[in-house]
């Protein structure tokens, strides 16, 4: 829970029972929360408290490369991290064939039909205000990376990103990374991925992160999880709408 790794489950982690919440509403986007399934995510993070190798008063000291030496050593069984982590943890002691991504599993309704959660919580983005030199510089840079066979070979081979773009249409661009294999494999099996929900933004994540390390350190209980959740969600969103005049999109 170090500021570095919190995000994983005070953004990540957090996105995935808001999604099923949608499910069941039909929506892709609500500004108040239910919290239908709140307790099954504090049955997952219980469990994580449980089966981990530090103390749960210490967990706000474990950074990012903590957890990742831990789970590239292995000294743990389950990482809860995207597929972006395998040029940390290739060629120590977990072999290639070791790795599979799972999807995060907290008893929701049908969950054995849904694949690996898919996060898009960060986009490219051309400022209005730049000069027509840079707009077109920033369009040309991003056009170069998804067609140059260079560009596209470092995306997919050197930093084994998933690529989920037409241009990457052969063998020769499809990452070795075995981390997307297997989450892509659970697609190609039938399974429905799950996508992120939007969330209202870092303040909001911030305080969930709080809130589950004031818990996790008996400091706080999980009523202040509940609250950092819930009710910090629908005054996140007023915030967002009052200041950028707009919510994301609801399709029905």
């Amino acid at each position: 829970m170090n500021a570095s790794n919190y995000y994983r489950y005070a953004s990540h982690m957090t996105q995935v029972p808001v999604a099923y919440e949608y499910i069941d509403e039909g929506v892709d986007f609500e500004k108040e929360l239910k919290g239908t399934y709140l307790d099954n995510y504090k049955a997952l993070w219980d469990l994580e408290m449980k089966d981990n190798p530090t103390e749960n008063t210490m967990l706000g000291s474990v950074n990012y490369e903590d957890s990742t030496a831990e789970f590239s050593t292995g000294r743990v069984a389950f990482y809860p991290n995207g597929v972006w982590a395998y040029s940390q943890i290739k060629d120590n002691d977990v072999a290639d064939e070791d790795l599979a991504m799972l999807p995060y599993y907290m008893g929701f309704p049908n969950e054995s039909k849904y694949a690996a959660n898919s996060i898009y919580d960060i986009s490219w983005s051309v400022n209005k205000n730049a000069s027509e030199k840079d707009k077109k510089a920033t369009l040309d840079f991003i056009k170069w990376m998804v067609t140059n066979d260079d560009a596209k070979k470092i995306l997919a081979k050197d930093m084994g990103f998933a690529v989920p773009f037409t241009t990457f249409d052969s063998e020769d661009f499809q990452p070795d990374n075995p981390l997307t294999k297997s989450a892509l494999k659970l697609e190609s099996d039938g399974l429905t991925p799950i996508h992120g929900a939007y969330i209202p933004g870092q303040a909001w994540a911030d305080g969930v992160a709080n809130a589950l390390l004031e818990y996790a350190q008996g400091t706080g209980d999980w009523n202040g999880v509940k609250k950092a959740y819930l009710d910090d969600w629908t005054s996140a969103w007023n915030d967002y709408e009052s200041n950028f005049g707009m919510l994301p999109p609801v399709h029905k």
